[in-house]
């Protein structure tokens, strides 16, 4: 199959980061290397899940995210706003202040605003989409009542068609999101003073070692903790949570879904590289693209392997493979080869036998989907939208279609 990619928009997602797209920036598949992916190595289920599954994440932790720390955490919530029925969306808004600080360093604490829909006419708990915000959570949905996150310069509304509000509450789901900036912010000079990472420096460290973690792991940090404080909730139930991103916020929903078990269904919205893409096409956006402007989201061991990719001890494959046996959603765009759409799908693709370990189906096909073709099993989906680097309504129709089996029931 092969896929048109204008030029003039293959350049707007590089853009957003370079100014201008890098000069050494392959969209020819003839000059994709010739490579072999490292093995999954499942072995038997027990091998797996005692073995193989750790030692992997540990590898994506040394070599791409860095390591979340795992002190005991004390999280705690503040009702700002509501419960308070939202009619034109079909929903019950409430704002929450999240705090979440070090059970043996209770002086130090964070916090950030986190914004909720539940629908309104829900008759119990439901289940709900997780995922952080580009602009500000006033940006997520049309009600001028959202308070403005305090980094977040976006327009009230501005980005609602990404959020589908009344669509969520329709299909019966909650939507949870923040800003990621309220969390860490994404400034493209991020030093790691400010954010989760202070929380956790030893006396005298002013920024993490070579394989602590970066922005993208304090971003999965913060939707676990957001997680945290759903366990209790009124109206949503804590164990029916699926986590979702897009772009670098895609890329940070697969490791969040990677680290924490409680999202059953795991959704990458056009991620590419460090996300769902295969480091070693070399193809689109690259590892060396990412290091002058946007290093920080990951550890700084990732930067040895620029122009390397063949070295790593890892691939996204593998990253992929460790959410077995949840569900898994990787969505591509025709107008976004700098995301990789082919190695996003072959990503998926070659994860494809953790599930197998659980008597789960593989994709239905082994060549990459024609657009707006999705292909999916129980637990495994993908599909290859017409369009740009964006999350729109016919995105969200499928994510709600294969979501649903796995997130309605309560077991």
């Amino acid at each position: 199959m092969k896929t048109l990619l204008p030029t003039c928009l293959l350049c707007l997602h590089a853009a957003a980061l370079w100014g201008t797209e890098p000069p050494d920036t392959n969209y020819d598949e003839s000059k994709v290397p010739q490579y072999t992916l490292p093995a999954l190595q499942t072995g038997s289920r027990q091998h797996w899940e005692k073995t193989r599954r750790p030692e992997i994440l540990q590898l994506l932790e040394t070599a791409v995210y860095g390591r979340t720390p795992g002190d005991r955490l004390n999280v705690a919530t503040e009702v700002t706003q509501g419960p308070t029925e939202v009619p034109e969306l079909r929903a019950i808004r409430r704002q929450l202040t999240l705090s979440v600080g070090l059970t043996d360093r209770p002086q130090q604490v964070m916090q950030w605003n986190v914004l909720i829909y539940s629908p309104l006419q829900a008759t119990g708990k439901v289940p709900a989409f997780l995922g952080l915000n580009f602009e500000g959570n006033q940006t997520v949905a049309n009600d001028p009542e959202i308070h403005r996150s305090p980094a977040g310069g976006g327009a009230a509304g501005k980005q609602a068609a990404r959020w589908q509000v009344p669509m969520l509450m329709d299909h019966g789901f909650a939507l949870v999101t923040a800003h990621r900036d309220n969390i860490d912010p994404d400034n493209y000079r991020n030093d790691f003073s400010d954010g989760p990472h202070p929380l956790f420096y030893e006396s005298g460290q002013t920024q993490p070692g070579e394989t602590e973690w970066g922005s993208i792991g304090g971003w999965a940090w913060a939707l676990s903790r957001m997680a945290d404080s759903l366990q209790d909730d009124q109206l949503i139930d804590g164990r029916r949570l699926a986590v979702i991103g897009h772009s670098r916020l895609g890329k940070t929903a697969l490791w969040a879904g990677a680290q924490d078990s409680r999202f059953r269904v795991v959704i990458s919205n056009n991620s590419g590289c460090g996300g769902a893409a295969l480091y070693r096409r070399c193809y689109g956006e690259r590892l060396h693209h990412m290091l002058k402007p946007v290093g920080y989201w990951f550890c700084r061991n990732h930067a040895t392997f620029a122009e390397r990719e063949h070295e790593m001890p890892v691939d996204q494959h593998m990253l992929l493979a460790t959410i077995a046996p949840r569900a898994v959603y990787v969505a591509s765009a025709t107008e976004d080869g700098w995301a990789d759409p082919k190695g996003e799908f072959l990503s998926l693709r070659h994860a494809a036998p953790a599930w197998e370990l659980y008597g789960l189906d593989s994709l239905p096909v082994v060549d990459q989907p024609e657009a707006a073709r999705p292909v999916s099993s129980s637990h495994l989906g993908y599909h290859l939208r017409q369009g740009k680097h964006d999350v729109t309504a016919w995105d969200w129709e499928q994510y709600l279609r294969f979501a649903d089996p796995h997130l309605t029931s309560r077991r």
